[in-house]
């Protein structure tokens, strides 16, 4: 309740929270165009691979060109304006940041920036939930012993999705589950950047195309994006990801407890205590009224007869036994709202969100039978999707972490719906990312091994 205490404290002791931000992408414009107006917080530095890119961001975010202009990061910190520059190390190492916000969504640039701000003693709020998905249990771990916080993004659906989970369960209720809404039909599985429009046109008013990444809205129409953020959610909560993936149920926002409660309850969940994305389309077609494509919701149980007539006297979206209740958002602000998780790894040194344990996992499935030679494109492309699986199923497997399925080919055919393994690709054993990724595999043999 007291951030913005805290911040206005900082800013009257003349020493804001200092930030630097890597990747100037949609999620980093909107963090910028609000950071520019919070008081008690300085972005010291905007680092992206594309300079003028990031400039006209800045300007697209409402900055006015003098507010960027800094040479250099020592005259950013003395001029309290902003440095933009194409050298993310050097935005890392600087002693005057104290917060790294990485924002690239590229799954290696995220664990290698992670690393660095670590061992640079920097709080990370990792936006890039390809990189938490693919090694986030074990970089918290690392930032962890190193006295520095790791985060998830509020503003993202993960992290609001946790402080639905943490409200919960500090008022005493049985978590039963937790997700988000998203638009979905079964074929979306095989859709890629080449045929996503004939999706995207149906409900998305695009009229520059050439505007958006197609292959990275792609992910979020096949279902990868939403396994990657489920997977933050278990390895965050503790809550667990059910045997076969997500699957997806239709339900408008008043029907959420009815339809994500157990099976042995009525509902379509495989147990209790897991992670469910609900679709704002009906399986022919038809659009779910009232849904809550952009929202974020948890499900709880009244244990007692008392907690559950006042779960009708409130209004709390009961269930049609009166046991189970709803709690939703109807939307999610993204990079908006971030500078909550920024304030929070400086002031509190508590993240919103952050791995303890690697429950769930994200494997690479095939899209459509996959021939032997072919190189992998990744996520959002023409050949796998990502699905949400359990950690133990995917150690004792061997698959292969979507993070991975990027510009490697592979050894033999793959089955259509089929999951990869990584005795599947030819893959560098000495690439930093599957370098960490192994060492965390090693570290989380056991799947619940804490962080």
């Amino acid at each position: 309740m007291n951030l913005s205490t805290l911040l206005l404290q900082r800013e009257a002791q003349g020493r804001p929270v200092t930030v630097g931000l890597i990747g100037a992408g949609k999620f980093g414009t909107m963090f910028l165009a609000q950071a520019r107006l919070t008081r008690g917080l300085h972005v010291v530095a905007v680092a992206d691979l594309n300079v003028a890119r990031a400039r006209s961001q800045l300007a697209t975010a409402g900055w006015p060109a003098e507010q960027f202009a800094a040479a250099s990061l020592g005259d950013a910190l003395k001029a309290r304006t902003t440095h933009v520059t194409d050298n993310a190390e050097a935005t890392i190492a600087h002693p005057g940041v104290e917060v790294i916000v990485e924002a690239t969504g590229i799954p290696e640039a995220g664990i290698a920036h992670a690393l660095a701000a670590i061992a640079h003693g920097k709080h990370i709020v990792m936006v890039n939930v390809e990189a938490d998905a693919l090694a986030g249990p074990l970089l918290a771990r690392k930032a962890k012993a190193a006295g520095t916080v790791y985060s998830l993004a509020w503003g993202d659906q993960p992290a609001l999705i946790c402080e639905h989970v943490d409200w919960a369960r500090a008022c005493g209720f049985k978590v039963i589950a937790a997700g988000k809404g998203t638009r979905y039909e079964p074929h979306y599985h095989k859709s890629n950047p080449g045929n996503v429009w004939d999706i995207l046109d149906k409900y998305l008013k695009i009229e520059d195309r050439n505007s958006i990444n197609p292959k990275m809205f792609n992910s979020f129409v096949d279902g990868t994006k939403s396994g990657i953020e489920m997977t933050a959610v278990c390895n965050a909560t503790g809550l667990e990801p059910q045997s076969g993936g997500l699957s997806f149920p239709p339900a408008t926002r008043f029907e959420l407890a009815d339809v994500c409660r157990p099976k042995s309850a009525g509902g379509v969940l495989e147990k209790e205590g897991v992670t469910e994305v609900t679709s704002s389309v009906y399986r022919d077609g038809r659009d779910v009224p009232h849904h809550l494509a952009l929202g974020t919701y948890v499900v709880i149980e009244g244990e007692t007869a008392y907690a559950r007539q006042c779960f009708k006297e409130y209004a709390m979206l009961p269930d049609k036994s009166g046991r189970y209740a709803a709690l939703y958002r109807p939307i999610h602000m993204i990079g908006l709202e971030l500078g909550v998780s920024v304030a929070s790894a400086a002031l509190r040194r508590e993240p919103t969100g952050a791995p303890t344990g690697f429950r769930s996992d994200v494997v690479a499935t095939a899209k459509r039978a996959l021939k032997a030679g072919e190189v992998l494109d990744g996520e959002g492309g023409f050949c796998v999707w990502g699905k949400q699986t359990p950690a133990a199923h995917s150690l004792a497997e061997g698959l292969l972490p979507l993070g991975l399925a990027q510009n490697v080919r592979l050894k033999r055919d793959i089955a259509e719906g089929g999951a990869l393994k990584w005795s599947d690709v030819g893959y560098d054993p000495n690439d930093l990312a599957v370098r960490v990724r192994r060492e965390m595999e090693a570290a989380f043999a056991r799947p619940n091994a804490g962080a």
